[in-house]
């Protein structure tokens, strides 16, 4: 950075003539020169805002833990009065820091400084009327998605929540069953309509106050590169990936076709929403059994064998934390055995959505989750465990270097770990009983990843694309849900049931929307997932095809996970990536490989089919 210019203010003296004939007082502008900032400053500056950071975080963090495990609201209120303080003083803080614009600082201030920028996913505006509306409206949102329930056209029947309905999708396959649980669902989000309007336009007010177009030109600008390439990179690695979409698309409605007939599913349209085994159509591997390649060729019933071996959810997390130990990592903290919420209590409301935290940055990790003793779940646990283990590693870093080198990396850490539960790890610690070893066994196995794996790409994708584009005006507030649907099926190829229209807010029905959490985390985090999977075979030494490795043992990769998840986000992410993999791009090719054995049943199973949509 370049020194900065010489800051000056010009300041009018008065001064008073004591001769008639002047007229009057005479006013001469006077320079006044004030030292220019330095780089001591700076740093100093920096410092001191990351510590003071850090204790509202833990004001924050405990506040929000509250009231996801407690929904009441009081505890709304105190999250909206942590929130509005930690937003008033990241208002501040931002605004401050502008003093040392074009200052040649070291590099751990210039990025500290960088990133405080872009700490706030949800920027308010500086003005204290407006900032405490948008925390209120904030709490509010995900409060009503926590409360979300469906009692019946006519509110008679037996009320269900999010978990009961998504049951009805998973083991249903009943399609007026399936379609009272979907719509069902999707009015729990209709009256967040106009409160999310409000609160997209004071996000963007306070994300214009800090210099930026809008809301989503702050998110794209976390990842060391512009908002533009940001985008352009999101197409990129959509475009790798799309063809091995496309495949798995026209062969699972091809047998959906089969199940509900032609006049459910249209050959060569898309998919009803409600038909694929899960709320937002974002993993389809509930509807395995339509689906599965070859009937019987591989025993992969996982949640028969954790419900028969008795698995409860401590048990559940116990396991998930024995692997990330294999690999020579420290065992979980006892506060996190005490303090997580594991169970869905039956006293009170929570948000069963399943998340991780680090209450106090240093040390306090948790997990919120409901665990149910199914496979789905198994998973999930190693992914919130990816988070506790980054956060352990880098939690003596400044706050403000505490997170993922970008945000796709925390959420693609535990995926990737997931990714070494193969049936080879499963027989090893008892949940199946044999390992698939001939051609028809590994497709069975490949084709339930794919569900989960390739079947979320493209929403991963769309969620925030519509987010970007209302945000930055593109899609106006009249036209929320017309343009979700239109994305839905661009890239997913996906329909709603029944008509839809402008009184429905369909968006809202998936948590991150009333959460305001940003999505393509999540999209980057399966592309990013198989090149850490590679990376970490490669450092075990696994000889053999990709869907085949399991790390767990290997102390070797181990170490070269612990290399990269402590560097936290103190260096730009292509830095971490080349730590961990050796290459400086997000690739997809690893996927590709992966799934090689599937693209080639795959291609057989479509000749003669329409593909598309």
């Amino acid at each position: 950075m370049n020194i900065s210019k010489l800051i000056s203010g010009i300041v009018l003296a008065a001064s008073m003539a004591s001769c008639a004939t002047t007229g009057g007082p005479s006013l001469e502008p006077v320079e006044v020169a004030f030292a220019a900032p330095t780089a001591a400053e700076a740093k100093e500056f920096a410092t001191r805002v990351d510590a003071e950071l850090k204790a509202i975080l833990t004001r924050v963090s405990t506040a929000e833990w509250v009231k996801s495990t407690y929904i009441t609201d009081d505890t709304e209120q105190l999250s909206a009065w942590a929130n509005e303080e930690m937003m008033a003083f990241l208002s501040k803080a931002v605004a401050d820091s502008k003093r040392f614009d074009g200052v040649e600082v070291d590099e751990a201030t210039g990025r500290m400084l960088h990133l405080l920028r872009l700490t706030s996913a949800l920027p308010a505006p500086s003005e204290a009327a407006e900032r405490a509306e948008l925390a209120s409206l904030a709490a509010k949102l995900e409060g009503m998605y926590g409360k979300g329930k469906w009692c019946g056209a006519d509110g008679k029947a037996k009320c269900r929540d999010l978990g009961d309905l998504s049951e009805t999708l998973a083991q249903s396959r009943k399609y007026e069953e399936l379609l009272d649980a979907w719509m069902g669902w999707h009015t729990i989000s209709r009256e967040m309509r106009p409160l999310y309007e409000q609160e997209v336009r004071l996000a963007n007010q306070g994300a214009r106050e800090i210099g930026f177009a809008d809301l989503g030109e702050l998110w794209k600008s976390g990842y060391d590169m512009s908002p533009a390439d940001f985008e352009a990179e999101t197409d990129r690695l959509w475009q790798q990936v799309k063809p091995l979409y496309d495949e798995l698309h026209c062969y699972v409605r091809s047998q959906l076709v089969k199940k509900y007939g032609k006049d459910r599913v249209p050959a060569r349209g898309p998919i009803p929403a409600h038909l694929l085994g899960n709320m937002w159509s974002q993993d389809w591997s509930n509807i395995y059994p339509l689906v599965e390649p070859y009937k019987g060729a591989a025993s992969l019933d996982v949640d028969a064998s954790l419900k028969k071996q008795k698995y409860d959810a401590i048990r559940m997390a116990k396991l998930g934390e024995s692997f990330f130990t294999s690999l020579g990592l420290k065992p979980l903290p006892e506060t996190f055995w005490q303090r997580s919420m594991l169970v869905q209590p039956r006293d009170r409301d929570v948000v069963c959505h399943a998340s991780a935290w680090d209450v106090t940055s240093a040390g306090d990790v948790r997990i919120k989750m409901c665990i149910r003793p199914t496979e789905e779940d198994l998973i999930t646990i190693h992914h919130e465990l990816g988070h506790n283990y980054y956060y352990q590693q880098y939690d003596k870093l400044p706050v403000l270097f505490q997170s993922g080198a970008n945000d796709g990396f925390h959420e693609a850490i535990g995926d990737a770990i997931a990714l070494s539960i193969t049936p080879g790890y499963l027989k090893q610690i008892g949940l199946i009983s044999k390992v698939p070893s001939d051609d028809k066994g590994v497709v069975n196995v490949q084709m339930k990843m794919a569900l989960q794996k390739i079947a979320f790409l493209p929403f991963g994708k769309m969620i925030d694309q519509w987010r970007w584009d209302v945000f930055s005006g593109k899609t106006a507030s009249a036209n929320y849900n017309q343009a979700w649907w239109e994305l839905k099926e661009r890239y997913q190829g996906v329909a709603a049931p029944v008509a839809r229209s402008e009184a429905d807010f369909d968006p809202g029905a998936k948590y991150h929307i009333p959460a305001n959490v940003p999505y393509t985390r999540y999209f980057l985090a399966h592309i990013l997932q198989f090149q850490f999977h590679k990376a970490l075979c490669d450092a075990a030494g696994f000889q053999g095809p990709l869907h085949a490795c399991s790390v767990y043992g290997s102390a070797d990769a181990g170490e070269k996970l612990r290399a990269m998840l402590a560097l936290g986000a103190s260096k730009p992410w292509p830095d971490a990536l080349e730590a961990m993999t050796g290459h400086r791009e997000m690739d997809a090719t690893p996927i590709l490989e992966y799934f090689q054995p599937l693209r080639t049943w795959l291609a057989e199973q479509n000749r003669g089919q329409q593909c598309g949509w």
